[in-house]
């Protein structure tokens, strides 16, 4: 529980900071305001849906996993990322390719590979691929960046809790993502690569 309760406050915080900010402005110019509030307003929606997929997670719930198309779930979990924070480049094989997955947890994983690239590649803006494609029964993801990688001390327990190479960091979003893909009877681990980080998913297949 103590795990859980972390990896909602992790999630909780950006949403949290967007509506803070968004309630500022609105307070200066209330007449204008009309924008800000919905924006204030979907946010809030958004915090609402960490805390229902989250909650999800907790009970158990990845077990009831539905086939869902994959492009769907990549355009979601970006849907929460600044516009312009990163350059995007998807290869999937098919283009309608699904996964077996519970929707709202399975963009809860990608927005935390996404979100993780583009934290460790600041200043700079990464571009971050996702390459997906059935194998063996399942389907694989791959989600690589051009950032400085994962440093060589940290790559066996980059998936622990509170593990993390940046400064302010909370270290939950990586295990997040491996608590989930463990949940729906997946795995995810990051591959050796000479430039940026490599994550591989190894997903149920639809089924």
């Amino acid at each position: 529980m103590g795990e859980i309760a972390a990896e909602v406050a992790h999630e909780l915080r950006n949403v949290l900071q967007v509506i803070t900010a968004n309630a500022y402005l609105a307070r200066q110019d209330p007449e204008g305001a009309g924008p800000v509030i919905a924006k204030i307003e979907r946010h809030a929606r958004i915090a609402q849906s960490i805390v229902d997929d989250l909650l999800s997670l907790a009970r158990g719930e990845a077990s009831h996993a539905e086939p869902t198309l994959l492009a769907e779930m990549l355009v979601a979990a970006r849907s929460e990322i600044q516009a312009g924070a990163a350059s995007w480049e998807d290869v999937m094989t098919p283009f309608d390719l699904r996964v077996r997955a519970h929707p709202g947890l399975f963009t809860r994983l990608l927005h935390a590979l996404y979100d993780n690239a583009i934290l460790a590649s600041a200043p700079r803006t990464p571009t971050i691929t996702t390459r997906a494609w059935r194998d063996d029964g399942g389907v694989v993801i791959e989600v690589t960046d051009d950032g400085p990688g994962v440093p060589k001390e940290l790559a066996p327990k980059i998936f622990d809790p509170l593990v993390t190479g940046r400064t302010g960091g909370t270290g939950l979003g990586l295990a997040l993502a491996r608590r989930i893909a463990t949940a729906h009877g997946g795995e995810i681990t990051l591959v050796p690569s000479r430039t940026g980080a490599v994550f591989r998913l190894r997903m149920p297949a639809e089924r």
